[in-house]
């Protein structure tokens, strides 16, 4: 071992600088109070008298803490060791005189103790670095076991391991598995912070020995290349070089280690490439790899594996966070179609719904003025809306099919019943003129028949009009309106009305029950079945809050609970008023309506053009039903716009 020897050029050591040569202590001259710094050799420093005070005792004392060693020579007369060097660590303290035999014996003393400082200092950083590193690794830990986007978070993966690593370019792989069983490793990312031009093109290779990430995923161990051109030619694996040749980059060092599940099995591969001595350097030619490339030591290749296990167990949560959201989706979906084929004549309905109302959304968090200027949603938020949207009307499955899709104001059976008693007085009129032409040509025969039948003939057909007035009436006011109209009069004139039945029963033309359907001033409902279809609302919210939905989305029962309420307390079910709706329910109720007005699929109703519907929620905007700041959003942004638009992802 050779070590350093400092002294100051007031210490003259002519007479031990044989000796020390011959133990391989190198002198070097320092100038009082220059800046001490340790070598990589053990390094000691003779403090003489003359030059006490040029290094203030802070200096020194880094100066041993960083690894050296300080050996102090009194001053004559001083037998003792001096206040001003009594808080030192210092390595020995010599009387003066000394001779040549105590100052060499002090040096080795010195130098033992260099040794000591600069292995406790040694020992002091690698503690610090293992510390920084599991601090490092903790944090890197809580980041991946945080991170539900699937893509983000391997990309976190991979960006950390290069930054700890200071590694210069990196990939991953994910093993997949076909319907055979036979898995393969994905080409997922890559990185390369020298050459970020070189394109990134998904593909799959066998998980076997003839690749270096194969043979990793395939070992289940770490496999560490110094150098990836000069491989042994009798190993299974090979490293291609193609990419290196056409991009002019070059792959020197290398570290592959396969991510392993909770339960040791492999699932992605984290490659490692060319560890550099600063993170930062560019790797523009070979000679920047020759200079700056370093193999990946034991330290580094146990960080990365550490950070390899973590990753793996956070890429298996993510795709397992992944199957239990496309096993959600598919929930929703299911239940939509559900929704649809109980009532197939609002197919798309809910939708369109959504996917206004989350159109709306996004609308509200570009607002810079206004009412909303300060809401935004999170990515949460809208993915909550929007399963509030595909399900708000999931409880129409509990009210009654022939109530849910009544198309007119009667029901099917209740028309053909009135059509049948119409087609029962036409034929009684037909009858009763062939009867009375009958009975005048028995009492009278030939004579004055022509006018008397024609007078016959005349009677019946303006019955028969009335009779067909009658059904028309019944047909006009069977028809269901958008708003409240219609003049009943005629209906309550038909009421009265009677004929008599084969068995000789007088019945009325019109039945009460009639009536009071044919007589509904808005829509095809009466009370009753109103509160019947009302109902689905609660049905909904019910059936909503059985599901134990996520802290994320735990608000979709509340959401579309209210979705038709108005603000003004006029909604239902609970009559609720203002801020009671959340905003997320007053954008649903906007899009519901909306589309309520403009779908073309309701067989009750005609769809409204697009000017009539709105001008129809502008009134209701301004009676205080609906909010009037997302409204104008609503119609500024033309939300409406993109309600066909197929969801995307």
């Amino acid at each position: 071992m050779t070590y350093l020897l400092l002294h100051p050029s007031t210490w003259d050591l002519a007479p031990l600088r044989a000796i020390l040569d011959a133990e391989g202590v190198a002198i070097r001259t320092v100038a009082a109070g220059a800046p001490l710094t340790p070598d990589e050799r053990p390094t000691a420093l003779l403090l003489d008298p003359a030059s006490r005070a040029a290094w203030p005792a802070d200096a020194l004392a880094a100066f041993t803490g960083a690894g050296a060693a300080v050996l102090a020579l009194g001053a004559p007369g001083e037998d003792d060791l001096p206040a001003s060097l009594a808080a030192l660590d210092l390595a020995a303290f010599l009387k003066a005189p000394a001779g040549a035999r105590e100052t060499l014996l002090a040096l080795r003393v010195a130098f033992r103790a260099a040794t000591d400082h600069r292995a406790a200092a040694r020992a002091r950083a690698d503690s610090a670095a293992r510390t920084d590193e599991l601090g490092e690794l903790t944090e890197i830990g809580i980041r991946l076991s945080t991170e539900r986007d699937y893509n983000t978070l391997l990309e976190t993966i991979l960006t950390q391991a290069r930054r700890i690593t200071h590694s210069d370019a990196g990939s991953l792989y994910v093993v997949e598995q076909d319907e055979q069983g036979h898995r393969r490793l994905r080409f997922k990312l890559s990185q390369n912070h020298s050459r970020p031009d070189i394109p990134f093109v998904e593909f799959t290779i066998p998980v076997d020995h003839a690749s270096i990430a194969g043979y990793a995923a395939a070992e289940g161990e770490p496999l560490v290349i110094d150098d990836a051109y000069a491989l042994p030619p009798d190993l299974e694996y090979s490293f291609n070089r193609s990419i290196d040749q056409r991009y002019g980059y070059r792959t020197r060092s290398m570290l592959s280690v396969p991510m392993l599940n909770h339960h040791g099995e492999t699932i992605g591969v984290l490659q490692l490439i060319n560890r550099k001595r600063t993170l930062g350097a560019l790797l523009h030619s070979p000679e920047d790899a020759d200079r700056e490339v370093l193999a990946y030591s034991p330290p580094s290749v146990k960080l990365v594996k550490a950070l390899a296990g973590q990753a793996g167990v956070s890429i298996e949560n993510s795709q397992l966070y992944e199957s239990i959201e496309r096993l959600f989706e598919g929930f929703v979906k299911a239940a939509v179609t559900a929704i649809e084929q109980r009532d197939p004549t609002t197919s798309g309905h809910s939708l369109r719904v959504a996917t206004m109302t989350v159109g709306l959304a996004h609308s509200v968090d570009r607002v810079g003025e206004g009412p909303y200027r300060d809401v935004n949603f999170s990515a949460d938020q809208i993915r909550e809306l929007r399963y509030a949207g595909l399900l708000h009307d999931f409880g129409k499955v509990g009210v009654r099919e022939q109530v849910l899709v009544k198309a007119k104001k009667l029901y099917t059976a209740d028309l053909t019943l009135i059509r049948q008693r119409h087609a029962f007085l036409q034929r009684t009129a037909q009858w009763r003129l062939e009867q009375q032409r009958a009975d005048y040509l028995e009492r009278n025969g030939r004579t004055g028949y022509d006018a008397h039948l024609r007078a016959l003939r005349a009677a019946f057909e303006e019955e028969s009009a009335g009779l067909d007035r009658f059904l028309k009436v019944v047909l006009d006011s069977n028809e269901p309106t958008v708003l409240a109209e219609g003049n009943f009069e005629q209906l309550q004139d038909l009421a009265v009305r009677t004929y008599e039945t084969i068995d000789g029963a007088v019945m009325p033309w019109l039945s009460d029950d009639e009536v009071r359907f044919l007589s509904i001033r808005k829509g095809s409902l009466d009370e009753a079945e109103r509160l019947e279809i009302e109902s689905h609302v609660t049905h909904t919210y019910w059936f909503l809050r059985n599901i134990p939905w996520t802290r994320e989305l735990k608000g979709v029962p509340d959401i579309a609970h209210g979705h038709h309420e108005k603000l003004d307390g006029s909604g239902y079910p609970r009559h609720v008023r203002g801020e009671a709706i959340p905003i997320q329910t007053r954008m649903m109720t906007i899009a519901d309506i909306f589309d309520a007005l403009t779908a073309s699929d309701r067989p009750y109703k005609r769809a409204l053009p697009l000017d009539r519907a709105l001008n129809i929620m502008s009134d209701e905007v301004k009676a205080g039903m609906l909010d009037p700041g997302l409204f104008t959003v609503f119609v500024d942004s033309k939300v409406y716009e993109k309600k066909d638009e197929p969801e995307k992802g």
